[in-house]
């Protein structure tokens, strides 16, 4: 009996001994172990949306992987089905490690000596998921398994499921279900059927060689092994319909709208909503696409767009170069790429004369030959077409963009400083501190500004002179008045002034809209930049065209170029509802005046101008005109008068004869020109001789054959140096200068 007791004692000894390693084992030696640190909450991926949510841009991890975290409510049951029965039917019944599978491997490894089944758990496969890759010794696999065991005990098990999904590998860089379902079915995972379930359920046991894209009789083969399994767990009727159904693939081509969009916008948050309108963007792409081809022979490679909302200053659209993957420079932003903007700032400089400077529409500036001194010397501006037009309203010349009035104009003002001044207050970052290195220029567009700067500037106008900056992404913004509501109408209703630019370009054209719409073109020299911006009280597009190496475009000026892209985006915008004209601010009457002289309505030319109330404007006077009516120019004109540039012989006449006394001057040639003589010139290489006294003074030359028949002396060029002489026939007086003549 003694022998019988102690051997039952010993019994119950082991047995203890036996449960209480067990309980070590199973509940107290897995808190021995640190669990990995990947298991800590998963990162999104970033997402960037337009203002409506729509998705732009998925951009992905350092990993180079894409995520996008799914919660245990969003996680369809059949899905959850089909995971379990592939990877781990005893999910809900193990503690994180099935003992009845780990036996079953183990007895199959002795037998046939090598590994013919898993039985990792869901649980540690997480574990295993949530670390760094590692050799499978014995040794992992046991820490794996307390690791486990330790998981189990801390999260239940539908926050484990949630987690392993969330770390779920499905090919293509494509990490969790939501990615997977929107990768290769292009659907949300509340719209996947049951064979769609059981084909992703299937892919993380090997991704690249199960992937239904390369591989699909593999995926196929596979998401039926998973139904068969699932058919053993479930008498789902469903589950033999699923076997039957199609695989019907989507992939989802990594083809994002604005491709510059992460360098802009990134760095905000996981989620992204832009100010950018997907329509928009899309129908800005294109139109891009479409003018890119039709000017490809034009050396034109490269068109960026800014498209602001007014209101707010969000940016709606905006293209970088048209095309992100041309070597040449596509992945460059032209919306944010200083360039040479023409006559794109022309508009700032007249500003600042109504502003500062007491101008009008309707005040005269003459468009003549000019000199102005420089820091480099002498400088004498011209004007597009080389021409010069006398006489012209401030309308007229920023209408017709001519250059030699803007010049005079800033001159005028003071210099380069004001309009410096004024475009730094409107965000124009690119012109740096020094005003004195652009010169006069500047109202020429010699300093580099950005088209979002441009775009900027003239939403402001749009804005009546409250100035705000862009921004990409919706927020508070708080305006800041730069000028006044009555200069910027001003500017605005001649840009939008479709007649007063026709004598430079023409009726009918990309310029011209059929709603009201300021717009102005620049184009830099060479042809190498052409620009075209321009706003309603909706919406301000600013658009740009050339090469990013600087290389000259053939022939392609805003107008050509820019300007056609300008007028389909504005079109679109306003496709559905047409804008308004911007209401007129208190302060302004129209007026009857005299486009010539801008003085109150006299002689045969008349228009109505809208001026400032009050401001002190003179009468036309009878001694003004001649009996013809032609308005009388001082001596100012009087080098333009005489000259081929005058084609306006109707309109001015010079004034009454001068007194004999009035001192003899040469008005062309100036002394010391050297002239190219050119046999390709339309001229013939005729130079026409000016005075102020013609008709009283005498012109000679030994040296050159001159033809005084006709109402301007005309010399024929020779090649050599040449003496002139001209001699007022009354007092004898004579002046001479000396010209060169080089054959080319």
């Amino acid at each position: 009996m003694g022998r019988k007791r102690q051997r039952r004692r010993w019994l119950w000894i082991g047995l203890a001994g036996m449960v209480s390693v067990w309980l070590l084992g199973w509940y107290v030696v897995p808190w021995c172990v640190a669990l990995p640190e990947g298991l800590d909450e998963v990162n999104a991926s970033p997402r960037l949306l337009d203002r409506d949510g729509h998705e732009l841009h998925h951009l992905t991890l350092p990993d180079f992987t894409r995520r996008t975290p799914v919660s245990r409510d969003d996680l369809p049951e059949d899905l959850v089905a089909c995971t379990l029965a592939a990877e781990d039917k005893r999910f809900r019944k193990h503690g994180g490690i099935d003992v009845l599978a780990t036996a079953r491997a183990a007895r199959d490894w002795l037998l046939e000596g090598r590994q013919v089944s898993g039985a990792s758990t869901v649980t540690q496969q997480l574990v295993k998921l949530g670390q760094e890759p590692q050799s499978r010794t014995l040794k992992v696999k046991l820490m794996e398994a307390l690791q486990a065991r330790q998981l189990e005990m801390r999260w239940g098990k539908d926050e484990i499921l949630t987690a392993y999904f969330n770390r779920l590998d499905y090919g293509n860089r494509r990490i969790g279900p939501v990615e997977a379902a929107r990768f290769y079915f292009q659907k949300p995972l509340n719209q996947l059927s049951l064979a769609e379930c059981a084909l992703l359920a299937g892919l993380p046991q090997a991704p690249s060689r199960l992937d239904p894209v390369d591989h699909p009789e593999r995926a196929l083969a596979r998401r039926a092994v998973v139904l068969d399994r699932l058919s053993r767990l479930s008498d789902d009727a469903r589950i033999a319909k699923a076997r039957d159904e199609e695989l019907l693939l989507r992939p989802l081509m990594d083809e994002p709208m604005a491709p510059w969009l992460p360098t802009m916008a990134v760095g905000a948050g996981v989620e992204v909503r832009t100010t950018l309108d997907r329509d928009l963007q899309q129908t800005l792409e294109g139109i891009v696409a479409d003018e890119l081809e039709r000017l490809k022979g034009s050396n034109l490679q490269h068109v960026a767009i800014v498209v602001l909302d007014n209101e707010r200053s969000e940016i709606r659209g905006l293209v970088s170069s048209g095309n992100w993957d041309d070597p040449r420079g596509g992945q460059i932003n032209g919306a944010l790429t200083p360039r040479s903007p023409g006559s794109a700032l022309k508009p700032f400089t007249y500003l600042l004369s109504f502003e500062r400077g007491g101008r009008h529409p309707g005040s005269i500036i003459a468009d003549i030959p000019t000199r102005i001194r420089t820091v480099e010397g002498l400088d004498a501006p011209e004007n597009f077409d080389r021409a010069f037009r006398g006489p012209v309203t401030v309308r007229r010349a920023l209408a017709c963009s001519l250059n030699v009035p803007a010049m005079r104009e800033l001159n005028r003002l003071g210099g380069p400083e004001p309009l410096h001044g004024l475009l730094v207050e409107l965000g124009f970052e690119s012109l740096g501190d020094d005003p004195v290195e652009h010169g006069l220029g500047l109202t020429l567009g010699n300093a580099p500004v950005t088209l979002l700067e441009l775009a900027e500037g003239y939403a402001t106008l749009a804005r009546g002179g409250r100035h705000r900056s862009a921004t990409l992404v919706a927020k508070d913004g708080v305006d800041r008045r730069v000028f006044s509501e009555r200069s910027a109408w001003l500017i605005t209703d001649i840009l939008a002034d479709p007649v007063a630019r026709t004598p430079s370009f023409g009726r009918r054209g990309p310029l011209e809209l059929p709603f009201p719409c300021g717009v102005k073109t620049g184009t830099s020299s060479d042809f190498r930049d052409n620009w075209c911006v321009g706003y309603t009280t909706d919406y301000t597009v600013a658009v740009w065209a050339g090469n990013f190496d600087h290389s000259p475009m053939k022939g392609v000026s805003g107008v050509d170029g820019a300007g056609p892209i300008f007028q389909r985006a504005m079109r679109w915008l306003h496709r559905e509802e047409k804008p308004s004209a911007r209401e007129r601010p208190a302060g302004l009457v129209r007026l009857r005046m005299d486009p010539r002289s801008g003085r109150l309505a006299g002689g045969s030319h008349t228009v109505d101008e809208w001026v400032p109330d009050g401001l002190d404007l003179l009468p036309a006077r009878p001694e003004d005109y001649d009996e013809a009516g032609r308005l009388f120019l001082d001596e100012t004109y009087a080098e333009w008068l005489a000259s081929e540039h005058n084609q306006r012989r109707s309109e001015f006449a010079e004034k009454p004869a001068r007194p004999a006394d009035t001192p003899l001057r040469v008005l062309a040639p100036r002394a010391g020109t050297v002239y190219l003589l050119d046999p390709e010139l339309p001229n013939g290489g005729k130079l026409r001789l000016s005075t102020n006294l013609p008709g009283v003074a005498e012109w000679q030359c030994s040296t050159l054959q001159l033809d005084c028949s006709g109402s301007e002396p005309v010399a024929q060029l020779e090649p050599g140096s040449h003496r002139l002489a001209l001699t007022d026939r009354r007092s004898g007086e004579t002046r001479v200068i000396r010209i060169e003549v080089e054959e080319r």
